[in-house]
């Protein structure tokens, strides 16, 4: 490609926070339900990538078509792709998409299309590269794009902004189809691979985890329960909870897949715990992974390096890659943890004391 911004270029990222951000210097915006996408095209060539950047293009043929049917030669657009149904915005029909075989994909492609909301541009038709430029200047110019490219294309829609908080706050109760809303300053460039210029405020606290192994049920050879691994700035995989909330069939499902990684590092960092006064010697034993797949859970709180309670399976993540699974996401969650705890009587102290040197949190140890 002969585009400023080609593919291998990294995408814009954000912070998780609790609350709306206000001021004049912010912009909202939908958070949508979808695969973030960066959309390349330079002639009849078309690329769409994942924010892993990962190739996207052979799971969307009705994206690629209804970019390549734009007027616009060349481009480079930043946005979500996602799957209307009747009920909203269906993440499960955007999963099934992402299949090996190619008479599945185009299938799907004609009976669940997929849409591509664009909320912002980052090389214009002209082939100029904007990504240098103030959000407020690219927003303009994104608004000028969609009004003489994307007028009549169903394919490929102009994503909604705002200055007004009153609407973002409309947004965060629950527009159909999102899951929160984005916060970006306006008067900074595009912050490529960095979370300095956006964040993003959920409905539901969520966190994308690396499975780093698995425990088998008490009884029978299916999965129990996955355990959870976020990575630090090092590199390191922490062990920092798990999710069991399968029914039984999902555990059938889900067996093979993850048996199949066997073997692989697991934890590099903080590993789970052996067995406690409480635990039988069965449910202390679990079987490391190849750190490969990412799955979406739901928690309440995240203290002391991990979750506080097991979390709520939400979905599988294959657009993911683990190395974005990072701490930074239960950051917001860890300083609000230490906003509410009470201060340390001089008896917690030494209670504390001694619980670290007597050893007896097992789980915090690298084993």
């Amino acid at each position: 490609m002969t585009l400023p911004v080609t593919p291998g270029y990294a995408p814009m990222e954000a912070r998780v926070v609790a609350a709306l951000p206000t001021g004049p210097e912010w912009q909202y915006e939908p958070k949508w339900d979808g695969f973030r996408c960066l959309a390349f095209r330079d002639g009849d060539t078309v690329e769409l990538r994942s924010k892993s950047d990962q190739s996207l293009t052979r799971y969307f043929p009705e994206v690629v078509a209804a970019l390549r049917a734009l007027r616009a030669k060349r481009f480079v657009l930043d946005g979500e792709i996602v799957v209307p149904s009747p009920d909203g915005l269906s993440f499960d029909a955007l999963l099934q998409r992402i299949h090996p075989a190619q008479s599945r994909i185009d299938k799907l492609s004609n009976e669940t299309p997929a849409v591509f909301l664009v909320f912002d541009l980052l090389v214009d038709a002209r082939g100029t590269n904007l990504t240098g430029k103030q959000l407020s200047d690219r927003r303009e110019r994104l608004e000028a794009f969609a009004a003489t490219q994307l007028k009549e294309q169903h394919g490929v829609m102009l994503s909604p902004a705002t200055r007004r908080i009153a609407e973002a706050r409309q947004w965060l109760a629950g527009r159909e189809g999102t899951d929160g809303v984005m916060a970006k300053r306006l008067d900074v460039p595009y912050a490529t691979g960095e979370r300095t210029a956006m964040v993003k405020i959920k409905r539901k606290r969520t966190a994308d985890c690396v499975v780093g192994g698995f425990r088998y049920a008490t009884r029978g050879k299916l999965v129990g329960s996955l355990l959870l691994g976020l990575y630090d700035e090092d590199g390191l995989l922490h062990h920092v909870g798990f999710t069991s909330s399968f029914t039984a069939e999902e555990r059938k499902r889900i067996t093979p897949m993850v048996e199949k990684l066997a073997g692989g590092e697991g934890f590099s960092g903080r590993a789970p715990g052996g067995p406690s006064r409480w635990s039988t010697k069965r449910s202390s034993e679990w079987v490391p992974l190849e750190p490969k797949l990412v799955v979406e859970v739901e928690y309440d709180h995240f203290t002391g390096g991990r979750f506080r309670h097991g979390t709520k399976f939400m979905r599988w993540r294959p657009e993911k890659a683990p190395s974005q699974c990072t701490l930074s996401q239960v950051a917001e969650a860890r300083r609000e943890a230490a906003r509410r705890a009470p201060p340390k009587t001089g008896a917690t102290r030494r209670t504390t004391r001694r619980r670290t040197r007597s050893g007896s949190d097992s789980g915090t140890r690298r084993r």
